[in-house]
């Protein structure tokens, strides 16, 4: 696996040094935040996570590009998870991950079909220091603190090369758009995944969406769009064959497939715009007493 994550690096960097040449700019900036408390109120598993892309390219016209590297996005992201009891948990629960990752990634479209590929560098463990923020964050908010036996228990320190590709395509129907995809992920969680989304409405087309990890919801990086509100429906399920996160050498038995369901409304104004979604994921580990719904929020504001 290392080699051919070091193979698929090394093509990315080659091919997009590459691409046309001509100066980069900066073409729009997306964000998205999860929580669970903002989903169902609670705050266990996959308790909160952000994700942020900024994207750059010589131009856009509302479409991908044709040649691979063309288009860049340089993602961030990162993510806490946690078992349901933070102070006492239970015999079998998960353990508590602190994660951040950065990547580059470049999307562009063969034959109507729309690819997205790239690398993330997944770190887990205390060094990313996300226990130390879920700490003073809880002590802030008067919420209970993860006790030292959990922090004891969390994921290690590590470094995960992590290849990502989707390759998905776009339907039009009437106003409505329906795009199903699949999905690979071969690094800190490997898995093969597939599904759709629905869409109705007219915010979004001709920009950039990109898919958020977490909860499978697309968020906007670019705001081309008129005022309006555009509604999102979508559905996937996943194989897992290994997740750093749930490792097999602590007892961890993964479930036999991963679904998610999700729901959402894009909303743009003159100036200002904003997103919530809600997602259900589903049991990802056996032992895992029931699924859990996770909230999804992206607000840009500008008075």
């Amino acid at each position: 696996m290392i080699r051919f994550l070091t193979a698929a690096a090394l093509g990315l960097l080659t091919l997009t040094s590459q691409a046309d040449a001509g100066e980069r700019v900066r073409l729009g900036y997306g964000r998205l935040i999860n929580n669970d408390f903002i989903g169902d109120t609670q705050d266990r598993w996959r308790s909160g996570s952000v994700a942020s892309s900024r994207i750059y390219g010589t131009g856009w016209d509302g479409e991908l590009p044709d040649r691979f590297g063309e288009l860049l996005e340089f993602r961030f992201g990162g993510e806490i998870i946690g078992p349901d009891n933070l102070v006492s948990p239970a015999a079998g629960d998960r353990p508590f991950a602190g994660i951040l990752s950065f990547g580059m990634h470049t999307h562009y479209q063969q034959r109507k079909a729309e690819i997205s590929m790239g690398l993330d560098m997944v770190m887990t463990g205390p060094m990313t220091g996300l226990d130390d923020f879920q700490t003073t964050l809880h002590d802030v908010l008067g919420v209970e603190e993860a006790s030292d036996t959990t922090l004891g228990g969390q994921i290690g320190n590590g470094v995960h090369p992590t290849f990502v590709m989707e390759l998905g395509r776009e339907y039009m129907l009437g106003q409505a758009a329906f795009r199903p995809f699949v999905e690979t992920r071969i690094g800190v969680e490997t898995m093969l995944r597939a599904g759709a989304d629905i869409t109705i409405g007219q915010i979004g087309r001709g920009e950039l969406l990109v898919r958020d990890p977490v909860s499978g919801q697309r968020y906007r990086t670019m705001q081309n769009s008129a005022p309006g509100r555009t509604f999102v429906i979508g559905a996937d399920i996943a194989h897992v064959t290994d997740s750093a996160y749930l490792p097999a050498s602590r007892g961890y038995a993964l479930t036999d497939s991963r679904q998610r369901l999700r729901a959402g409304v894009h909303w743009q104004g003159e100036k200002s715009s904003g997103f919530y979604g809600v997602t259900w994921l589903g049991e990802e580990f056996e032992g895992q007493s029931e699924g859990q719904v996770v909230g999804s929020i992206r607000l840009n504001l500008d008075f």
